[in-house]
């Protein structure tokens, strides 16, 4: 054989070996996940979950692979992006907040759903009940039917003056219709007025803000929804600009500015995720693995802004307080 034929030769197997390697190692497992909002704005949250997954011995990048799919806050984006992952042969689907989650749910019954979800999962029908979900999906709730009233009861030690309440729902949320039964059952509970407003957009919340500024509401409860949480900011900037104390869902509207914020602690419910997304991978059935539910709430009270308004915060809520932002 002459040097040219041979050199050439190889070097065509050498090029070959790294293919054939490659084709020889078994592909990784792959999570996709599904987040209605836009990317960055729960990049906190993110690591969280990793945190849960490298707890059961995964590591993206390593021995799973983690396909994100972001809806940028447009609903309607999510069962496009749920087939996507579908079609992707993804092994496992992770979603952070119901409308993620049902959208998952409507193109697979067979691919593994873990969800992160704020309402009640049996009530809107993700899963059969909480101790045995049954089918493809279980997760964290951060359900508790207590939580609407705790914060009216909380805003109401505030101001032990105010008659009038109001709450801002998404009503492209599927969740708005029983988030709002369940805000005015506590409200008759308490013998106080609410007034909801509603805000879909983030053209939506200048209108509303003003809306309820115009009839004098006295304090202002917001509702959890994943645009809302994306819209933290915006949100918390009105409610300062027409001095409407307000209480928020998620400690992160106190940590940009927030009056108050009273619920679970979100990070821990994505870690607890993660975990259990590497126990499916290890084989654990979603039908067989119960919802978990929240064991902590946060109270966070941020002394700068309630100066800003003008309130002195009383010593009980300061003592009950998990974090106080000064």
């Amino acid at each position: 054989m002459q040097r040219r034929e041979f050199i050439t030769l190889l070097g065509g197997a050498a090029a070959g070996w790294p293919l054939a390697a490659r084709a020889q190692q078994p592909s990784l497992p792959v999570i996709g996940y599904l987040e209605s909002a836009s990317q960055g704005q729960f990049a906190d949250l993110i690591p969280a979950f990793r945190k849960g997954l490298s707890e059961t011995g995964y590591i993206d990048g390593q021995n799973v692979r983690i396909e994100y799919r972001w809806a940028e806050g447009q609903y309607d984006r999510l069962p496009t992006l749920a087939a996507e992952l579908v079609r992707g042969h993804a092994t496992l689907i992770f979603t952070t907040a119901l409308i993620s989650a049902q959208a998952a749910k409507a193109v697979t019954t067979t691919i593994p759903i873990v969800f992160v979800s704020g309402p009640d999962p049996v009530q809107l029908g993700l899963v059969a009940s909480l101790n045995r979900p049954g089918g493809n999906l279980t997760g964290v709730t951060l359900f508790t039917s207590t939580v609407a009233a705790k914060r009216l009861q909380l805003l109401r030690e505030l101001l032990p003056a105010i008659t009038t309440f109001a709450f801002i729902v998404n009503p492209s949320n599927t969740r708005a219709d029983s988030d709002i039964q369940e805000i005015e059952t506590a409200a008759r509970a308490l013998g106080q007025q609410i007034i909801v407003a509603k805000a879909g957009t983030d053209r939506d919340f200048e209108t509303a803000f003003a809306t309820l500024a115009q009839r004098q509401i006295q304090a202002l409860v917001i509702g959890g929804d994943p645009f809302f949480n994306s819209q933290a900011q915006q949100l918390v900037a009105l409610a300062t600009h027409y001095a409407i104390p307000t209480i928020y869902p998620l400690r992160e509207f106190a940590a940009v500015g927030g009056l108050m914020s009273y619920g679970s602690s979100v990070s821990d419910a994505y870690r607890q995720a993660g975990i259990y997304a590497g126990r499916i991978l290890k084989g654990a059935k979603p039908a067989e693995l119960p919802v978990m539910q929240p064991t902590k709430f946060e109270l966070v009270i941020n002394l700068k802004t309630a100066k800003t308004l003008g309130l002195t915060v009383p010593p009980s809520l300061l003592t009950r307080a998990d974090e106080i932002i000064e």
